[in-house]
């Protein structure tokens, strides 16, 4: 049997996509794409084996050239608030590397960074994902080498559909994971780019499904203390030089959003 899975902030949910091309069983919650109101959804207990989420990343995110909006943060808590309500077996919260850490009682926390380049694919797009597990496991992600710098394209952005010298619509697809001919009727060009560049790259959701699906119990491997899924070993305690900075960056920039605070 398919296992069930909730998808939050769904848009028009490529990483739900990747999961179900993975076997799982997709459940769309609201969006304001669609008219939804996370507010005022409240998911049953117990149904669901996994919540995954990749929720507005505008207040968290390095480009923002105005002040955060406190939305960010709202929608965070949100999502603490149906995890907390749905308890599932496990979550996964996609955003960008500076997101503040999640904290939610019963769940072992892991933080890890994925490109896109990682995956398989040529566009160079780093996300951020949180993963937490109540039985306590974690995830070994498997990695494949990345192409040539010259082979590389750059972020796919939900803004480059306005811009003068966007490339194609095809070529935007599939960079994306999604086939060349991909069609969001009723949505006009400028929305659709919009909403493709919003997702993660179904090959990186599937990365991540497949890991989950493979994921050990913590005192099985030793992992990265950055929580990579880089296995270490010897008296090694990081991965790379690119998971030192990582730290080093989380400790200043992070701040905890905790499922008691989301319960207030």
């Amino acid at each position: 049997m398919p296992k069930l899975v909730l998808s939050l902030f769904p848009g028009i949910d490529l990483l739900g996509r990747g999961f179900e091309e993975c076997g799982f069983c997709v459940v769309r919650g609201p969006d304001v794409l669609w008219g939804g109101d996370i507010y005022t959804f409240y998911p049953p207990a117990g149904r669901f084996e996994g919540v995954i989420a990749g929720s507005p990343c505008q207040d968290f995110s390095r480009a923002r050239r105005s002040e955060p909006t406190g939305e960010g943060l709202a929608l965070l808590s949100e999502f603490v608030r149906v995890v907390v309500e749905a308890r599932p077996d496990w979550f996964l919260l996609e955003n960008v590397p500076t997101v503040p850490t999640l904290e939610v009682e019963g769940y072992r926390m892991q933080r890890l960074d994925l490109d896109a380049r990682d995956c398989g694919m040529s566009q160079r797009r780093l996300r951020h994902f949180q993963f937490g597990s109540a039985s306590g496991r974690v995830l070994v992600v498997t990695r494949r080498g990345r192409p040539a710098i010259e082979e590389s394209q750059p972020t796919c952005l939900a803004s480059e559909g306005s811009r003068k010298h966007r490339r194609s619509w095809a070529d935007f697809c599939q960079l994306q994971g999604l086939p060349p001919d991909f069609s969001l009727p009723g949505m006009t060009l400028t929305a659709r780019y919009a909403a493709v560049g919003n997702g993660v790259a179904v090959p990186v959701a599937q990365v991540l499904a497949r890991a989950i699906l493979g994921a050990v119990p913590w005192h099985a491997v030793r992992l990265c203390a950055c929580g990579c899924g880089r296995p270490v070993t010897g008296r090694q305690t990081m991965a790379t030089a690119s998971c030192r900075k990582r730290m080093e960056r989380r400790r200043r920039d992070s701040m905890p959003i905790s499922s008691a605070a989301a319960s207030q």
